[in-house]
C-alpha cells in the first residue's frame, strides 16, 4: 500500500471525505422511508353506470376528419374546403346528443398544433359534442 508523505511537515491539504459518504448514506436512508409516506390519495367519485339506460340499437355512422400537416383536410376520404366542413360541424351540431355521430380526428405527426386547435373551436362553436381522438 503506498501512502505519500508531505515532506514540508505542514498540515495535509487533503479532505477526508469518510464522514461526508457516512452522512450522505443516513440521508438516503432516511428518504428511503419517508418518501413512500408522503404520497397523497386522491378521492375520485367516478360516475357509475346506469343499467336502466340502454345504447342506441342503430347508432350514426363516425365520422373521420384527417388534418394533414399543410392545414389541408379530409372529411371521410375526400378532400373539404373550411367553408364545407362549417357547414358538416353545424348540420351534426342541430341534431340531438343521441343522434349525433361521432367525429375522429386524425392528425399527421407533424401537423401544427394551432389547425387542431381550430378545427376543435369550429366544433365547440357548432355544439357538436361527440369528438374522439385518433393516431
Amino acid at each position: 500500500m503506498a501512502m505519500s508523505t508531505n515532506s514540508g511537515g505542514g498540515p495535509v491539504a487533503d479532505i477526508n471525505i469518510t464522514p461526508l459518504i457516512d452522512v450522505m448514506l443516513v440521508l438516503l436512508v432516511i428518504f428511503m422511508i419517508t418518501a413512500p409516506l408522503v404520497q397523497h390519495n386522491i378521492k375520485i367519485d367516478l360516475p357509475q353506470p346506469n343499467p336502466n339506460v340502454k345504447p342506441p340499437e342503430n347508432p350514426p355512422t363516425p365520422h373521420t376528419l384527417f388534418i394533414q400537416a399543410d392545414g389541408t383536410m379530409t372529411w371521410d376520404n375526400v378532400p373539404i374546403s373550411n367553408i364545407d366542413l362549417q357547414a358538416q360541424l353545424a348540420t351534426i351540431g342541430t341534431k340531438t346528443l343521441d343522434d349525433q355521430p361521432q367525429v375522429h380526428i386524425k392528425a399527421t405527426d407533424d401537423t401544427q398544433y394551432n389547425y387542431l386547435a381550430e378545427v376543435m373551436a369550429e366544433a365547440r362553436r357548432y355544439n357538436v359534442q361527440k369528438i374522439g381522438f385518433e393516431k
